[in-house]
This record gives C-alpha cells, structure tokens and sequence, in this order.
C-alpha cells in the first residue's frame, strides 16, 4: 500500500484487498481490510467497517498472525448484535473461535464457537454451522475430547442442505458406532 491509498474509497480498499487475498497475499489483504474498515468508521458505516474487520481476522490467520487476528476481529461480534444481525455476528464469533484456537487457548475458543454455532444455526445458516461444528469437533479432538467430537460432528452435519460427497461419506461412517452399541445391547 502507497501513499495512493489516502485517496481511495472504502470499497476501493475492500477490492484491492479481495484481488490480493485471491492472490495469496494475506498480509497486504490484512492490511488493505484494515485501511477500509477506518474509512467506513470515518464514514460512520459500522457495520461495514466491522465487516472489514472480520475480512482482516481471516487474512491475519492465512497470514500466520494470530495475534493481529485476534485483535481486529475482537468487538465486532457485539456491533452486529446490537444491530441485530445475528448471521455476522455467528460468523464473527467463529472467526474470534479460529484465533483464540491460533493462539492456543482452546477453552475460549471452543466457547465461541459454539455460541457462533447457535446464532447461525437460529440464522438458518446450516452449512455455515456445519463448517464451525467441524472445527470446533476438530478442536475437541486434539484436546482429548474425543466422544465430544464424534458427537459434535455428527450434529456439526444434521442439517446441511446439500451435503458434499465427503459430507455423506463422514455421516455414514458416524452412523457405524450407534449401529455397532444398539447391536451389542440386544
């Protein structure tokens, strides 16, 4: 970013950002985010500028920086909840969930991802819910919780509208432990 950036819009900003987050280069993504959502906060627009945000989080993360993830996704869950919209507010909770898990501090991060969880399944937004279960099992799986994950993943994946072929075959195969108890209780 050059001295060219004091003269570009917001939405000029997100898209330069956007081309360089296709391009693989998360820092200057993170950083171009970061330069919109100021201009969105200086135009007043909130929202945007937290979405901004939440775009800077994910780059921060790709980028190998957890710690600027952290920092630039934190608060934002809570400006979408006062506006109500509890879609971005589940996706900015899974967000700050992959950051304090980045930064290994799972007992918080397992927290958040399942509050995200909640609000997007409340959103209607299964598949996006299906992703965070997904992580959150994973999560739980690397921290010993292995039941835990078995059945996070398995709810994780109840309500996908239009389950992947890999999403079908994990369904199957979650399936085989119930089949192998009810078997063993007659």
């Amino acid at each position: 970013m050059d001295g060219m950036t004091e003269t570009l819009s917001p939405l000029e900003l997100a898209n330069e950002a956007q081309a360089a987050y296709r391009k693989g280069d998360f820092p200057a993504a993170a950083q171009a985010f970061e330069l919109a959502a100021r201009g969105y906060s200086a135009a007043g627009d909130a929202m945007m500028s937290a979405e901004m945000l939440n775009n800077s989080s994910v780059a921060n993360l790709r980028a190998g920086q957890a710690h600027a993830a952290l920092k630039t996704v934190e608060g934002t869950p809570e400006i979408f909840a006062r506006a109500g919209d509890i879609r971005r507010q589940g996706m900015a909770l899974g967000n700050l969930a992959a950051a304090l898990e980045s930064l290994n501090r799972p007992g918080e991060a397992m927290q958040a991802y399942q509050r995200s969880a909640e609000l997007l399944e409340e959103a209607g937004e299964f598949d996006l819910r299906s992703h965070v279960m997904q992580s959150l099992s994973a999560l739980q799986l690397r921290t010993g919780r292995q039941l835990e994950a078995l059945a996070t993943m398995q709810s994780g994946l109840e309500r996908v509208q239009r389950p992947t072929r890999k999403q079908r075959l994990i369904k199957r195969l979650l399936r085989l432990p119930s089949k192998l108890f009810a078997r063993t209780d007659t």
